[in-house]
């Protein structure tokens, strides 16, 4: 679920700066406060949980790629990122604030050693997971979590923060954290670029708090580049540039859920969930503005537009967006040989369609030559289940995790017809 706010246009107005800003925050008339004087934020949650999954294995038919195989392990809560050790272990992380691992498919009953108290309430917790390029040979293991917040901060939100921790074989040791960022109530993602730098996203909400994904001094709506230490590196483009961070990277970002690297090229590539639209993917380039709140294609949950605006000058366009939200989350590029027909394909989760829930789904984009969008295809919508990430494994298959309290992970993997099956 994405943090909703409405606190009303007006008082946005104030919050933000330049004229573009100001002539936005008049799309809109504040909601009236309801019987209990609180402005609401959403229409009321429609709660219809997702259906069990079945044990598997399960099949399903595609477009393209035609039938696949889902080997299902099931016994997570709130799984939300994965890594693929070289010995064939996947780790994964639950929001709640666990480290679990994976063997041959079976899920060890106990959580991996070593991770820090969480603070895990609403949409914080234990979050991404990234292992060191060189982990080979040093055994590093990064991820973002939710530090607690010192109680006398008056604070209720922990800190994103950054952290690492060497792994032994069953747990992790010397765990430190590296860089924390803000108390913030949204996610954070990882990634490590082809530079050996670790991309960072910091989200922010709507009304009043997006107004600060455009201020250059606060590290919220942004994507961080450091060095694998936590420090800054001395190329970053804001860096000793008066009243900026010098961490950020890129700003205007709303909620980002899905960082990648784009083979190629090596460009990082970020995917962002919207309010009830405007869900986007964007290649992000080195201090660069996305636009939250000014432009944008999506709508506030309670209906009005967060824009008339979706494109302004010195702000850049999506690469591809979605109108409604599918609530997105988690990314891949597929470049294996297990589905010739997806090669170059990029993957993205989706939680719900346009609110609706058990819209969850598995979405595939492909691309012409110039990196244009050619086709998308739904995928996996008859299981009724949120996808919170996505990756392409060492052996070339995909996994996916389901953001549900009965989670799962699920390997995906070409299926043929038993020839005797055929034509029946």
């Amino acid at each position: 679920m994405k943090m909703h706010y409405w606190i009303g246009t007006f008082v946005f107005a104030l919050a933000l700066v330049g004229a573009g800003v100001a002539g936005y925050a008049q799309q809109a008339p504040a909601p009236q406060a309801g019987r209990a004087g609180r402005v609401p934020t959403a229409p009321p949650a429609i709660i219809w949980p997702s259906p069990p999954l079945p044990d598997g294995p399960i099949v399903s038919d595609t477009g393209i790629q035609h039938q696949i195989r889902l080997i299902v392990t099931k016994g997570f809560i709130q799984p939300w990122s994965m890594a693929f050790l070289p010995d064939g272990g996947i780790l994964v992380t639950e929001r709640p604030g666990r480290l679990r691992i994976v063997r041959n498919g079976i899920l060890d009953p106990n959580p991996v050693a070593g991770v820090p108290p969480v603070q895990a309430q609403g949409l914080t917790g234990l979050m991404d997971l990234a292992l060191h390029p060189r982990f080979s040979e040093n055994k590093l293991i990064y991820f973002t979590y939710h530090k607690p917040a010192n109680p006398t901060s008056g604070n209720n939100a922990g800190v994103i923060t950054l952290a690492r921790g060497r792994w032994d074989g069953t747990s992790l040791a010397e765990v430190r954290d590296l860089f924390s960022a803000i108390p913030s109530a949204n996610a954070s993602r990882i990634v490590f670029g082809k530079d050996g730098m670790v991309y960072m996203t910091v989200g922010v909400g709507d009304l009043p708090a997006a107004a600060r994904a455009q201020d250059p001094n606060d590290l919220a709506g942004k994507v961080l580049r450091l060095r694998d230490d936590g420090t800054v590196p001395p190329d970053n483009p804001f860096v000793g540039r008066p009243g900026y961070r010098p961490e950020i990277y890129t700003m205007g970002h709303r909620n980002a859920l899905g960082l990648a690297v784009q083979p190629d090229t090596g460009a990082i590539w970020e995917c962002e969930d919207g309010p009830n639209g405007g869900d986007e993917i964007n290649v992000l380039l080195p201090g660069k503005n996305y636009g939250w709140p000014i432009v944008s294609f999506g709508r506030f949950y309670l209906g009005p537009r967060v824009t008339e605006k979706p494109w302004q000058e010195g702000m850049e366009q999506p690469l591809v967006f979605w109108v409604p939200a599918i609530a997105i989350s988690g990314m891949t590029f597929y470049t294996g040989d297990k589905f010739p027909n997806w090669k170059n394909n990029v993957f993205v989760g989706g939680m719900r369609q346009g609110e609706v829930p058990r819209s969850g789904h598995l979405e595939r984009i492909d691309f012409n030559d110039k990196w244009e969008e050619l086709h998308r295809e739904s995928m996996l919508r008859e299981l009724q289940q949120r996808i919170r990430d996505v990756r392409q494994g060492p052996d070339g298959f995909l996994y996916v995790l389901t953001a549900e309290n009965d989670g799962a992970l699920m390997r995906i993997e070409p299926f043929s017809v038993p020839a005797q099956s055929r034509g029946k």
